[in-house]
């Protein structure tokens, strides 16, 4: 009963000072506070992003030529362009050589990923810029570009 009349008191005199809630200006400070903060994550935060991308097509398309230098090792030769990377997670059907192939396949098919950019990798045999080229057309999903949208591939640095 007492802590009733305590806090009805409390609201009461609350009410006559004006001390009851928020005023519009400090609300306004908080918003433009927490607008600045968003920003400056932002700022900082999305172009690690970008990288991030970047870096795990290029680690993609490493595992892409380790497993393809392994199943060149044993069927003497790269898949063709037409088998394309999946010649490594399903043995070819129109190879003299399908004996050899590896049991289990090169890679899973979990491990053929799209890249990061939800587009499948491309693959050429014989390639253009190395012996084999596995690439990513970038964010676009078309050739060329620059920036986020340059294409990715085994034969940069």
């Amino acid at each position: 009963m007492v802590l009733k009349r305590l806090f009805r008191k409390r609201r009461q005199d609350d009410r006559q000072t004006g001390e009851e809630g928020f005023s519009l200006t400090e609300i306004m400070v908080a918003v433009f506070i927490m607008g600045l903060l968003a920003t400056v994550v932002l700022i900082n935060v999305l172009p690690a992003r970008d990288t991030a991308m970047v870096s795990k097509a290029k680690t993609d398309i490493r595992a892409f030529e380790a497993a393809l230098e392994q199943y060149r090792l044993d069927m003497l030769d790269y898949p063709s362009t037409e088998q394309g990377l999946e010649a490594l997670i399903e043995p070819p059907t129109n190879s003299e050589r399908a004996e050899r192939y590896r049991q289990g396949g090169y890679l899973t098919r979990s491990a053929l990923p799209k890249d990061p950019w939800g587009n499948e990798y491309q693959y050429q045999y014989p390639g253009e810029h190395a012996r084999v080229d596995i690439y990513s057309l970038g964010a676009d999903g078309r050739p060329g570009g620059e920036e986020l949208n340059a294409d990715v591939g085994n034969w940069e640095e």
